[in-house]
């Protein structure tokens, strides 16, 4: 993390705010690219970023917000929205592609409203690794494949979910926090732990062997999946066609 740049990150539910402070330019943008992915990594509902005391050097230092913004729309599904920005900024990021992707509000209070406003149903669950977690993990995809009314998505996704949670619990041993989100086009599911070993299909693999085949079964039913760091652990999440 630069010394030229300092942030904080508070929880004003269901919208994070992280509020950014110093020098922007192309050499301090990759610890804000840091901060943000941190906090879209722990899935917040919402996420708004606080410009009001930043200094923005170079304007071409601003795209690392259009790039948090596409990364938080794939995934995990988060709106995000940037709010008083330094006048200087603020013309800036009119001129850019940036708006295009991340909108702009003059205040935290607009900003908050709508980001709060496009916060997609999420479903939340910590587990313990046992034998009982892939059980209680097919509970809650039915659960949420009820309240929201996508039936057809029960068993691909508790299939998933399954395979996700089965391989905390046989490689990482840690408590999981398990999500799901619906955001149209797609049915998200991520699988929090503590261990920092990425999740990784295998290249090739024996179909004669008994086990393995886990994360390939994940390739094979979703439309992108990953495995990404989080803290001292990872998120494995994977994303599944909702039309």
């Amino acid at each position: 993390m630069s010394t030229r740049i300092s942030y904080e990150v508070r929880d004003e539910s269901p919208v994070t705010v992280v509020r950014l402070a110093g020098e922007l330019d192309l050499s301090t943008m990759r610890s804000v690219h840091t901060v943000l992915d941190g906090c879209l990594t722990a899935q917040p509902d919402a996420l708004v970023v606080d410009l009001g005391r930043l200094d923005v050097a170079d304007p071409l230092a601003l795209s690392v917000f259009a790039a948090a913004a596409r990364r938080a729309a794939d995934w995990p599904a988060v709106p995000m929205v940037l709010c008083a920005p330094p006048p200087d900024a603020a013309a800036w990021l009119a001129e850019s592609t940036a708006c295009r992707v991340v909108p702009v509000r003059p205040d935290c209070a607009a900003a908050s409203a709508l980001a709060g406003a496009g916060v997609a149903p999420r479903l939340r669950a910590r587990l313990e690794p046992v034998a009982g977690a892939c059980r209680r993990a097919r509970e809650l995809v039915t659960d949420a494949c009820g309240r929201w009314n996508i039936p057809e998505l029960a068993g691909p996704a508790s299939l998933v979910l399954t395979e996700l949670v089965g391989n905390v619990v046989r490689h990482a041993g840690t408590p999981m926090h398990v999500t799901l989100t619906l955001r149209r086009p797609y049915l998200r599911v991520a699988v929090m732990d503590g261990s920092p070993a990425a999740a990784r299909a295998a290249a090739d693999h024996d179909p004669r062997a008994e086990g393995g085949r886990g994360l390939m079964l994940v390739r094979d039913l979703t439309q992108r999946w990953g495995s990404t760091p989080a803290g001292a652990g990872k998120v494995v999440w994977a994303m599944l066609p909702a039309n």
